[in-house]
């Protein structure tokens, strides 16, 4: 009976603040034991010490107490807290990450508000292993640079040694080249803007796309027997003339892509998922553009008409026509419209190379740069002792550097070649 009543007026005084006028019989006083003990219970001195009225400090005047001073409450904000936005890690394993890269970024809802990349991920030390090689050894390498861009990169290469060569390929080269870049150019778009799509959401447009990006790695294999790593475009030409039957497939096919890529902007540009993802996204202005160092589609889509194609025409590209697309807001959708009609602009490039195909030779003429023909080296002993010092020792460049860039799908390429003896 004592516990009970103890443990009453102590519940009291904790919840109303009041004084306690309960009294606590004598009983209780058998059941104490030595205060701080397992089984201590507050006697009527010590629930005595401690009767009164709740009082709390005024905030403003800490000397002073006061009543009527509401208590805290875990509801009440707090005014020390600090409100920071989210950090995520995209990559270097993410499933939206095509590519090995890792980067920070501080996101703010759906806005990025900061992004510190992490590079060197893919670093496989590709100059040096060069330096090592010879000019045509060298080719390779530059296919897995962008495994996307796999023949443009081949052209930038090839350009920069022909370059320090001094010397001119042939016309019907020139057109296979710019027609294996533009494909090489629809194959990147579509490995953009199909990937992009399937980020936000939408799987269609994806197979579709992709489905059409298979039909044009079998004309990589045709003629080159590669699918992707080609080292079809060679300093001194192509590798090797079109086979019989692939201008017609290739006509084939640009015919009836056409009609796939407006489908595929029929589901994506008027969508309203697509649209709300994309618009005032990312925006960058003109001026960013130039002093960030932006090229290609990125540059393009702030507003500057800037193509080499056009600029620095190189190959056969002052042989056809084109336009060049660009945007007016510098974002997302209109890098996605870019990148669209481009496609569409490549379709136009490739029917005229169909078109004014030249007959004639695919290489340059010249014992010491290009091997020769199978059927000549069972012919020739000079013939067979060229292509053996060719593919032993390679050909000689005369000391010097060059610095070549073109137009490539993602952004401007760039190839600067030292030569020195």
């Amino acid at each position: 009976m004592a516990s009970t009543l103890l443990g009453f007026a102590t519940r009291s005084l904790v919840s109303n603040g009041t004084l306690l006028k309960r009294v606590i019989p004598q009983t209780a006083a058998a059941l104490q034991v030595t205060r701080g003990g397992k089984q201590w219970h507050p006697s009527v001195e010590d629930v005595q010490e401690t009767a009164g009225a709740v009082l709390y400090t005024d905030p403003k005047e800490p000397n002073r107490w006061a009543k009527d001073i509401k208590p805290w409450s875990s509801r009440d904000p707090t005014p020390d807290i600090e409100v920071s936005n989210l950090t995520v890690n995209f990559g270097p394993q993410h499933p939206a990450a095509h590519g090995v890269l890792r980067l920070v970024m501080e996101l703010s809802g759906e806005s990025v508000k900061r992004c510190d990349p992490h590079i060197g991920l893919l670093h496989r030390g590709t100059e040096k292993l060069i330096e090592y090689k010879t000019y045509l050894q060298a080719l390779p390498y530059f296919d897995r640079l962008d495994y996307v861009s796999m023949m443009c990169n081949e052209q930038c290469y090839s350009l920069a040694v022909e370059k320090l060569l001094g010397i001119e390929i042939p016309e019907r080269a020139k057109f296979i080249r710019v027609m294996f870049g533009e494909i090489t150019r629809i194959l990147n778009h579509i490995m953009g803007v199909g990937t992009h799509a399937l980020d936000v959401g939408a799987m269609t447009p994806f197979f579709w796309m992709f489905e059409e990006r298979e039909k044009m790695m079998e004309f990589y294999e045709r003629v080159s027997g590669a699918r992707m790593h080609a080292a079809y475009v060679r300093p001194g030409g192509v590798q090797q003339d079109l086979p019989l039957g692939l201008m017609d497939d290739i006509y084939d096919f640009i015919t009836k892509f056409a009609q796939r890529v407006d489908e595929v902007e029929e589901m994506l540009t008027n969508n309203r998922i697509w649209r709300n993802r994309t618009i005032d996204i990312g925006v960058i202005s003109a001026e960013d553009a130039i002093n960030y160092g932006f090229s290609g589609v990125m540059l393009r889509g702030s507003g500057i008409k800037w193509d080499l194609r056009k600029v620095q025409p190189y190959d056969a590209y002052d042989q056809v026509e084109f336009d060049v697309p660009i945007g007016r807001k510098g974002d997302c959708y209109d890098r996605y419209l870019i990148r669209v009609e481009e496609m569409r602009q490549s379709l136009h490039i490739i029917h005229q190379c169909l078109n004014k195909m030249p007959e004639g030779e695919i290489k340059v003429d010249d014992a010491k740069i290009t091997p020769p023909r199978r059927a000549e080296m069972k012919e020739s002993m000079e013939a067979l002792i060229h292509h053996f010092k060719l593919y032993t020792e390679g050909y000689m460049v005369p000391p010097g550097s060059t610095y070549t860039a073109i137009e490539a799908p993602k952004v401007c390429s760039l190839s600067e070649v030292y030569c020195q003896v």
